[in-house]
């Protein structure tokens, strides 16, 4: 009983289930504060903008998606912005909460986005606590459709050639065509007792989504029927109660060429054969973060912010790094030759991809940061969750 009620507040599971941590049975990790570094590289903020109000305290996946020259951003409170992504100049401005304050968003405490930003298609796609999701033109910012999903969105969604999926809280991946929002088809995945909040995008490859469970497994859907070609677990719920049983895969699959790789809460990395779910080697992590990788190196952040690097051919690890443990990191990106996280007290940290060691730091926001930074060319962009969208660049 040490750790489990931090790391689930840390995930964002419901209080009326964080209420049964007491002070008296739980002892609280240290957070490691920050140490000097012998810094080699010296990032630095270029540009900030407001963005709403941000996401608070509340559990989020909202990050920047680019594309289309511009940079789409939202606040929890329902703002969808588009940014010049060169000049940092504002294109346009929607608040999505306005848009459907009379009629789908009545009776809701407004918009709500947790789920992400996507751009594709021309379009661009957020969804809600609510289970609103909306497409709008990525040109001009107008609504085009919007329906409400099975349940709550709470990751970005995805765009597989004609069709957009969700993969909703309640257990359902939900396809709607791209153009007008028609419901195609949905696939229902069984809840256990007890889960995360939250869930992972799909990932999108050669006419099949491939998705994440909370109950430990990646299947794969077929984009014309909705129907799984394959299921499989990477972990086995095992344990004498219900939080030892969580094995939620509560990140997107990473795709690289003929595998995919993929990390659970409670459980297992592994490598998986794409074309069969076969597994091929399979490692003993913990994680509801997104991996990164970079050659033949796969980057872990762990439920306890730990970071590893993990060779991606056969399981092996590289070095790790614990010198940020609990301080909340965000999902890691490969930027040049760093691994790069955020942390809860707003840092950006800059890590060699060779040894792990922590070579760079700037501070963006005191706010923090919580999801992970979004790569386009030479910058970074990084979302904080007092409410501003920050670019990042080395000089």
């Amino acid at each position: 009983m040490k750790s489990w009620c931090k790391t689930l507040l840390a995930c964002g599971l419901s209080i009326g289930l964080l209420s049964a941590c007491s002070s008296n049975d739980v002892e609280e990790e240290p957070i490691t504060p920050l140490a000097e570094i012998e810094a080699s590289v010296f990032p630095a903020v270029s540009w900030s903008a407001n963005v709403g109000d941000g996401v608070g305290d509340y559990y989020s996946r909202l990050r920047p998606a680019a594309r289309y020259d511009k940079l789409f951003v939202a606040d929890r409170y329902g703002k969808v912005l588009a940014f010049d992504e060169a000049t940092g100049e504002k294109a346009w401005e929607k608040d999505f909460s306005s848009i459907f304050r009379d009629n789908i968003l009545a009776k809701n405490k407004g918009a709500r986005l947790a789920g992400g930003v996507t751009a594709a298609r021309n379009k661009v796609f957020v969804g809600g606590e609510s289970g609103l999701v909306a497409a709008f033109d990525a040109e001009t910012g107008d609504n085009i459709w919007h329906v409400i999903a099975g349940g709550e969105v709470l990751s970005a969604p995805t765009v597989g050639e004609d069709i957009v999926v969700v993969n909703t809280g309640a257990g359902t991946l939900e396809a709607f065509n791209v153009d007008d929002g028609e419901k195609r088809w949905t696939y229902e995945n069984q809840l256990p007792t007890l889960t995360l909040r939250g869930t992972g995008s799909a990932a999108y490859d050669a006419g099949g989504f491939f998705v994440g469970t909370a109950d430990g497994k990646i299947a794969v859907v077929i984009k014309n029927n909705g129907q799984a070609a394959w299921e499989q677990a990477i972990y086995t719920p095992a344990g004498g109660n219900e939080f030892s049983r969580m094995a939620d895969v509560d990140m997107k699959p990473l795709l690289v060429g003929e595998n995919l790789y993929a990390v659970s809460y409670n459980g297992n990395l592994v490598s998986m054969e794409m074309r069969t779910g076969r597994v091929v080697w399979t490692r003993k992590y913990s994680s509801f973060h997104e991996l990164a990788y970079s050659g033949a190196s796969l980057f872990v952040v762990d439920d306890h912010s730990r970071i590893y690097s993990v060779d991606r051919r056969n399981g092996l690890e590289l070095w790790n790094n614990s010198e940020l443990a609990n301080r909340g990191l965000t999902a890691a990106v490969s930027f040049k030759d760093y691994v790069v996280v955020g942390d809860f007290e707003g840092y950006l940290h800059f890590l060699n991809k060779s040894d792990g060691q922590i070579v760079g730091r700037v501070e963006v926001d005191s706010s923090g940061l919580y999801s992970q930074p979004l790569v386009v060319k030479d910058n970074l962009y990084v979302q904080t969750r007092g409410g501003k969208v920050v670019r990042v660049t080395l000089p």
